[in-house]
């Protein structure tokens, strides 16, 4: 590849370590190192959002997906964006207040226990598992994502490239903490939408313009012009049904719990759409302008999910592809360090300090977070051994279990102030139990993505057993109180 893509990618990854090692000298707490002290600005609140949000199934799954399928992926991004805005429009500013009304809670674990005032710490350890189990497999997403990466693009053996992207990852994220993962995020999500901006341009016009990619792509396959290709209402459901699984995902809810104020909300939301948008089309425009570009210049593409990787490769020089290269590696580190770091809480704040050492230090909680990051990254890496592995398919497993088990969950504990400690509880397994259940059965029932039937299970659980029970006066005292800061 050269030496320019070479320094390229070093310049990148010592500058995202060097921001690692400055807020290695800010953290002096727990609550620093895993929350930022509730300090991030709208702008920085929003792409790092975004960023962890998307991971490098934005670069790789997405744009694979639209080449492999056609148009019909459109489905996917319409769900994804629609999911977006609600989060942002109907549960960030409640959660943020709530959290911190709930004890300063720090973490989604943190938050369930004292908005049902759950002394048994049942909800804390249960919600922690559910973490530990989704997150590993989303970690193993993304480092099988790098790990192709490093392939494509210097030759790197499938393994070594494994343990490359790993320990750049874990290093800042080690070091640094939340601030450091979210600073690298917003440089990373600028760098991934500047890529996704510039290369279907590029590809199109290289091609000949939009209407010549129409033609091309209908002489190949008239059925990937098609939106309904290939696909039933149930598919279409489906598809649609990603976006339910923002209200569920824990390395996006923190970001909203860890904005200085209520108040930067909605410019954080108008930011966020924003990127979004532009990034969601610029990944769809990959792929459909890819298809074009291969069949016109007779290229053998095995990987689908390869085809950005291969565009930068071939239309930019080496110094121009080293930094579109490093998106993809920006895309992939935005992810895993943010799910790394809520996995590191669950570890520390609902197992190691609740049940192991309730006396422990902010320097000895602090430490064992580091720790865990390692042990939690071990695993992601046996996992993501099979070089075979699809980003979105794991990506898929992940996302789904996180929605179906914590969404309904989230959703009703912010507006309904009837809901019990038991519905939350056994909404979520029933939830997670479905996810896992649906997914292993053999091509599933209706092909109806596990999402939907965990989803619907939990709501259904939470909402009967919440009827037989009464909150306890304080609960709904601390519910009213949120309602009238929320109005505020």
């Amino acid at each position: 590849m050269g030496v320019p893509i070479i320094l390229s990618f070093l310049a990148y990854i010592v500058g995202m370590l060097a921001i690692g090692v400055y807020f290695y000298k800010k953290t002096s707490d727990i609550g620093d190192y895993f929350l930022g002290g509730r300090q991030l600005g709208p702008a920085v609140t929003a792409l790092s959002a975004g960023a962890s949000d998307m991971s490098g199934w934005l670069l790789l799954g997405l744009p694979g997906y639209m080449y492999a399928s056609g148009i019909v992926s459109f489905w996917l991004a319409l769900g994804l964006t629609i999911g977006a805005y609600l989060n942002w429009l109907y549960v960030a500013k409640r959660l943020r207040v709530y959290t911190e009304l709930a004890n300063d809670s720090i973490t989604l674990s943190d938050y369930f226990e004292s908005r049902f005032e759950d002394h048994s710490h049942i909800l804390r350890l249960v919600s922690a598992i559910v973490i530990l189990i989704f997150f590993t497999l989303y970690t193993s997403s993304g480092l099988v994502g790098g790990a192709k990466l490093f392939e494509a693009s210097f030759g790197i053996p499938y393994g070594t490239s494994l343990w490359v992207g790993a320990i750049v990852i874990i290093s800042y994220t080690f070091l640094g903490g939340y601030q450091a993962v979210s600073w690298t995020d917003f440089i990373q999500g600028l760098l991934m939408m500047g890529a996704l901006v510039m290369v279907p341009i590029v590809v199109m016009s290289d091609v000949g313009g939009f209407g010549a990619a129409v033609d091309q792509v209908r002489s190949i396959d008239v059925k990937r012009l098609d939106i309904l290709s290939g696909t039933t209402f149930i598919g279409i459901i489906s598809l649609m049904a990603w976006g339910l699984g923002y209200f569920g995902q824990p390395h996006i809810l923190v970001r909203f719990m860890s904005i200085s104020s209520k108040g930067e909300i909605p410019k954080a939301r108008r930011i966020g759409m924003t990127w979004m948008i532009l990034s969601m089309a610029g990944a769809l425009s990959v792929g459909f302008f890819g298809i074009a570009y291969v069949q016109s210049h007779g290229i053998s593409l095995e990987d689908s999910e390869k085809i950005f990787i291969n565009l930068t490769q071939i239309l930019f020089n080496p110094w121009i592809s080293g930094i579109l290269l490093a998106a993809i590696l920006a895309a992939i580190m935005s992810t895993i360090d943010s799910q790394l770091l809520v996995s590191s809480s669950a570890v520390t704040e609902d197992i190691f300090k609740t049940f192991l050492k309730k006396d422990a230090t902010e320097k000895q909680l602090v430490w064992f977070s580091r720790g865990s990051v390692i042990v939690i990254s071990v695993i992601a890496l046996l996992i993501s051994a099979d070089k075979d592995s699809k980003v979105l398919s794991l990506v898929s497993y992940a996302w789904g279990g996180f929605g179906a088990a914590f969404g309904p969950v989230v959703l009703f504990s912010l507006f309904w102030r009837g809901m019990s400690k038991n519905g939350a509880l056994f909404g979520m397994i029933a939830g997670a139990v479905t996810v896992v259940v649906w997914k292993n059965l053999s091509g599933g029932i209706f092909d109806l993505y596990e999402i939907v039937p965990g989803f619907l299970l939990c709501s259904l659980v939470i909402v009967v057993l919440s009827l037989r029970e009464q909150p306890s006066a304080s609960i709904l005292q601390k519910f009213e109180s949120v309602e009238e800061q929320v109005k505020l």
